[in-house]
């Protein structure tokens, strides 16, 4: 593997890191990754020298639904009265003297309707560009399994004895 894991003590974000990291092998699937790693740890290996990193990242965009004015306006109805329910409910809490009902029910109306007119601006400066729902995920194609060159081959040694073979080793 190539970049920042190669040099020394170079740290990912959040503070993981290897110095020298070696890899154990490249799964196609990060079961099998986990598989490996779970292996090494019943063994009792110091797992803590292990990393496994997803590598050839892909973005999939699944598409759900069509994009109506309907919809739109329904959502944004939808998420705005959400907010007008929250802001209801903390203006509630600061006035002893209202009543509750009468302000959290008045903030969800005027939440409803700010959020569908504030949608229904937001979809038509999209001149229709895309008129569909999607959710979008990054995944990896594949998971690389890195050890602490201090403990490449002893794990190498316990992966090679793992049932079914282990991995194929770089």
């Amino acid at each position: 593997m190539s970049g920042s894991f190669n040099r020394p003590g170079a740290a990912l974000r959040g503070g993981l890191s290897l110095e020298y990291p070696m890899s154990l092998g490249v799964f196609s699937d990060y079961l099998e990754a986990q598989k490996a790693v779970d292996y090494l740890s019943d063994n009792q290996f110091p797992v803590q020298n292990v990393m496994i990193v997803g590598t050839d990242l892909k973005q999939i965009e699944r598409v759900v639904g069509r994009l109506t004015w309907g919809r739109v306006i329904a959502g944004g109805a939808l998420s705005g009265a959400w907010f007008g329910a929250f802001i209801g409910l903390i203006l509630s809490l600061f006035d002893n003297g209202v009543n509750v009902f009468a302000v959290v029910i008045s903030t969800i109306i005027f939440g409803a309707i700010f959020g569908a007119i504030w949608a229904a601006i937001g979809y038509s400066l999209t001149g229709g560009q895309r008129d569909f729902q999607s959710v979008t995920q990054t995944v990896a194609t594949k998971y690389e399994v890195l050890v602490e060159h201090k403990f490449a081959e002893q794990a190498r040694e316990l992966l090679a004895r793992m049932p079914g073979g282990g991995p194929t080793l770089t």
